[in-house]
């Protein structure tokens, strides 16, 4: 504001400063520098690869994952699908009868194999004509390929399995190499997830009621 006086003009005088702090570089910016922008990120990035680490182990003690290779599990189970197993099915509760299994195969520990429980300990097998007893008593498999052309008897012991493949006369099973230890059975199939076309939980029977003691 200009004030006339005596033909003077006199201006205001500006209020002292009062902020004394220096100015602020050229080129300074409030944000973070860059190598703490840089620890931050690498820090997010080991945190995220940490818990990945951790669900992969914690997925791999749960489970397993097969590819089945040959036809011996025709028509359930086909030649080059991808198979989860559940690890800890037998865990609480013993097998059954007519579970899938995934299991270091006998002749070979360093191969796996798929098959389906048919005997659990004690269970006397025979198979006849086409059909499969156990404990005497024929049992419904609506699952097979073919019946089986061929015959036999077996005990199965303590601590034992008798497996069979649903394709009967083209699989390696109990009735070439004899019982399973049940201490080399991974677990149970319960999922196919490749193909995508072929995507599915796998089907279980439940063959203890026609084949109880």
């Amino acid at each position: 504001m200009i004030y006339p006086l005596a033909g003077l003009i006199i201006r205001p005088v500006s209020e002292p400063r009062t902020d004394f702090s220096a100015p602020p570089e050229r080129g300074a910016s409030a944000s973070p520098s860059f190598g703490k922008r840089f620890l931050r990120g690498l820090s997010e990035v080991l945190q995220t690869l940490l818990i990945a680490v951790i669900l992969f182990e914690v997925v791999n003690f749960v489970t397993a994952r097969i590819r089945v290779e040959g036809n011996s599990m025709e028509p359930s189970l086909h030649d080059g699908e991808f198979v989860v197993v559940n690890r800890l099915a037998y865990r609480w509760s013993p097998p059954q009868r007519g579970d899938i299994i995934v299991f270091y195969a006998p002749p070979d520990p360093g191969r796996r194999f798929i098959k389906r429980i048919i005997g659990l300990p004690g269970d006397s097998i025979r198979i006849s004509g086409g059909h499969v007893y156990v404990n005497q008593v024929e049992i419904s498999e609506p699952y097979i390929l073919a019946p089986p052309r061929y015959s036999g008897s077996w005990t199965v012991g303590q601590n034992e399995l008798f497996v069979l493949g649903d394709n009967r006369n083209n699989s390696d099973d109990s009735t070439s190499w004899g019982m399973l230890p049940m201490n080399m059975v991974i677990g149970k199939a319960i999922l196919v997830y490749w193909p995508y076309s072929d995507v599915g939980m796998i089907p279980h029977y439940n063959l203890a009621a026609s084949a109880s003691n």
